[in-house]
C-alpha cells in the first residue's frame, strides 16, 4: 500500500516554496511534469492544512505565504472626498477601514493652535477606523485649499482641494430635489455658479440596515456641476457663502415623492406607541418588508418607514456640520394625525444620531396647491400647514414661508430663490447671530372687533419695517364670518401696521382667516419682503369634503 507523505520542493522556475503531495518521492517528481495537476493538488493540500490547524489548534511548519492586503483595505470613508468642506470650529472626525487591529495615522495640513491637526489610531477588528481631529474657525476670504492623510503600513491616502468654512446638510422629497436648471432665472444663477460652495448629490440608495457608505462625488459648484443641484439648496447656500465670505459645503441626500417616516430610525419609530402604530408595524407586517430591496426609484418604495434613513442619512451621522433644511410634506398631506409627531421625532433623532447638540433644523411649510380643484373652500392644506407650523416650537427649530411663491396648478413651483434665500435669513439671523438680518414675515397677534370691521394687529417685531403688498393692490384671501360661521372674502386696507377688514355680507364679524385655503398666493408682507403668515382665529373642525 502506498505510503502518503508530504515534502517541500522547488518547482522549476518558481522562487517560492511549495508542497508537494504524492505515495512517494519518485511519485512526486513525476508529477512535476504535470503543472496543472500539481497547482490541483497544492490548493487541495492548502485546504487539508487549514482543516487540521482548527482542529489541532496548534500552529504547523507548512504555512502558506500571505500577501500583505494593507493597500488593499486602507481608505478613507466614501463620505470623505477630495473638494468636500470641513466644518470650521468642530471636532471633525475621520473615518474608514484599513487592515483589522493595523495603526493608522492620520494627519491634516491646517493648523490649530500652531501646530498641525494630526491623531493616530487603531483599527479595530472588522478593520474600522476613526480618529478625531480639531478645525480651525473659518476667517472670512480664505479659500485656500487644504489635504487630508491616512497612513498605515507604508500605504498612504491623500484627499485634496479641502476648504475649511460651513457644511449644511439638505434632505427631503421633490421641492428640495427640483434642480437649479428648472427653476426661474436658471440661465443667470447657472452662468454665476459660485465656485467658493461645494456640493455633494448623494445618489438614491435604500436599505433595511443602516449604511456606511454613499454613492456621489463631491464637486466644486460650477455651471456644470451646479445645473441638477437642489435649487433651494443653492439659493440658500449661494446667499449664506455671499454674506459670510467663507466657504459653504451643501449635501442634498433626499428625493421626490418620499414620506417623513422614510427618513425616521426604525427604533425610533418603534419606540413611540403612535408611530409604530401608524407606520412601523403596518409595513412589518406587508409581505414587501421581506422582499429584497433594491436601488430603484419607485413611487411606493420611497414611502417606506426608515429604508431612505438608513441609506441616505445614517452614513453622515459621524461628520460634522452646521444643521439641516428640510422640505417635505406634500406626499403626507393627508396624514396629519400623526404628521407633526413623525416630524419632531425625525427631527429629534437625526440631532442625536449626529450628537453635535442641539443642531438648526430649518423646514420649509408646503407651497399652495390646489390639488386639481379651483376651489377656495378646501382647506386641508391649510389645516397641514397648521401642522407644520406647530413643529417649530421645537427648540432651534424654524420654519420658512412659501405661500405668495406658490402656483396653483403646480405642486412644483418654479419661483425657488426666494425660498432658499428665506432659509439662509433664518440662518443669518438665528444660527449667526446677525440679528440685524429680518427672517419672519408678519405674524398674527390679535383681532379686534369695531362693529362691522375686523382689525388684524401682528406681532410688533414682525412688522417693525412697515406692512405692504408685493404688487401694489390691496391684501387679498382674508375672510370673514359671523355667527353663521360661514367664511366670506373681505375687503382688506393697510392702514400702518394693521389690516382692517369688512365684508358687506357679514354684519357682525366673529372670526377671521388668512390664506387659509389650499392654494392661496398671498401679496401681504413686510417692508423686508418676508410674506404674512397663514392663520384663523376660529377653532372649527376640518370638513371631511375638503378632501
Amino acid at each position: 500500500m502506498s505510503k502518503i507523505m508530504y515534502s517541500a520542493c522547488q518547482l522549476p522556475g518558481v522562487n517560492m516554496p511549495l508542497l508537494c503531495i504524492g505515495s512517494s518521492r519518485t511519485e512526486a517528481h513525476n508529477a512535476l511534469q504535470n503543472w496543472a495537476l500539481i497547482k490541483y493538488r497544492i490548493r487541495i493540500l492548502m485546504v487539508l492544512l487549514a482543516l487540521l490547524q482548527s482542529v489541532a489548534g496548534r500552529s504547523t511548519c507548512l504555512t502558506p505565504v500571505m500577501e500583505d492586503t494593507a493597500h488593499q483595505l486602507l481608505a478613507f470613508s466614501t463620505v470623505l472626498q477630495d473638494h468636500m468642506v470641513i466644518q470650521q470650529n468642530k471636532p471633525f472626525t475621520v473615518w474608514g477601514r484599513a487592515e483589522k487591529f493595523a495603526k493608522v495615522l492620520i494627519e491634516a495640513d491646517w493648523m490649530v493652535d500652531g501646530q498641525k491637526a494630526w491623531v493616530a489610531v487603531r483599527a479595530d477588528a472588522d478593520g474600522r477606523f476613526r480618529g478625531i481631529l480639531a478645525v480651525p474657525k473659518a476667517t472670512a476670504h480664505d479659500y485656500r485649499p487644504h489635504q487630508l492623510k491616512i497612513s498605515s503600513h507604508n500605504e498612504t491616502r491623500t484627499i485634496k482641494d479641502l476648504l475649511i468654512g460651513d457644511l449644511w446638510f439638505l434632505s427631503g422629497q421633490s421641492n428640495m430635489q427640483f434642480a437649479v436648471h428648472e427653476m426661474l432665472d436658471s440661465t443667470e444663477i447657472i452662468n454665476n455658479a459660485n465656485a467658493h460652495i461645494r456640493l455633494l448629490n448623494v445618489a438614491l440608495n435604500f436599505s433595511a440596515t443602516p449604511m456606511e457608505d454613499i454613492q456621489g462625488n463631491w464637486q466644486i459648484c460650477t455651471p456644470v456641476s451646479v445645473r441638477d443641484f437642489s435649487a433651494v439648496g443653492y439659493s440658500f447656500g449661494n446667499h449664506l457663502q455671499q454674506r459670510l465670505d467663507i466657504p459653504v459645503g451643501l449635501i442634498f441626500s433626499g428625493i421626490g415623492a418620499s414620506t417623513v417616516q422614510a427618513f425616521v430610525p426604525e427604533k425610533a419609530l418603534a419606540a413611540d406607541a403612535v408611530l409604530n402604530k401608524t407606520y412601523l408595524t403596518p409595513y412589518v407586517q406587508d409581505p414587501k418588508s421581506r422582499q429584497e430591496i433594491t436601488a430603484g426609484f419607485s413611487f411606493e418604495k420611497v414611502t417606506r418607514p426608515f429604508l431612505l434613513y438608513n441609506a441616505l442619512i445614517h452614513p453622515f451621522i459621524p461628520l460634522s456640520i452646521k444643521g439641516f433644511c428640510w422640505y417635505q410634506g406634500e406626499t403626507n398631506y393627508k396624514d396629519r394625525a400623526a404628521f407633526a409627531r413623525a416630524t419632531i421625532t425625525l427631527i429629534k433623532s437625526w440631532r442625536a444620531a449626529f450628537k453635535q447638540g442641539c443642531l438648526p433644523f430649518e423646514f420649509v411649510q408646503i407651497a399652495p396647491y390646489a390639488h386639481e380643484k379651483l376651489d377656495s373652500t378646501l382647506t386641508g392644506d391649510a389645516y397641514f400647514r397648521e401642522v407644520q407650523a406647530s413643529v417649530r416650537y421645537l427648540n432651534n427649530t424654524y420654519m420658512a414661508l412659501t405661500l405668495d411663491v406658490g402656483n396653483p396648478s403646480n405642486l412644483h413651483p418654479k419661483n425657488k430663490r426666494p425660498v432658499g434665500e428665506r432659509l439662509a435669513a433664518i440662518a443669518l439671523n438665528r444660527t449667526y447671530n446677525q440679528l440685524q438680518v429680518p427672517y419672519l414675515g408678519p405674524q398674527f397677534q390679535y383681532v379686534a372687533f369695531n362693529h362691522h370691521k375686523a382689525i388684524i394687529h401682528f406681532e410688533p417685531e414682525t412688522v417693525s419695517s412697515g406692512l405692504m403688498t408685493h404688487d401694489g393692490r390691496p391684501p387679498r384671501d382674508f375672510y370673514l364670518a359671523g355667527s353663521d360661521s360661514v367664511f366670506y372674502p373681505a375687503q382688506a386696507v393697510i392702514v400702518g401696521n394693521t389690516v382692517e377688514l369688512m365684508a358687506p355680507k357679514v354684519a357682525t364679524p366673529l372670526f377671521v382667516r388668512y390664506a387659509f385655503y389650499n392654494y392661496p398666493v398671498t401679496n401681504l408682507q413686510n417692508k423686508a419682503g418676508l410674506p404674512a403668515e397663514s392663520f384663523r382665529t376660529d377653532n372649527f373642525l376640518e370638513k371631511k369634503a375638503d378632501y
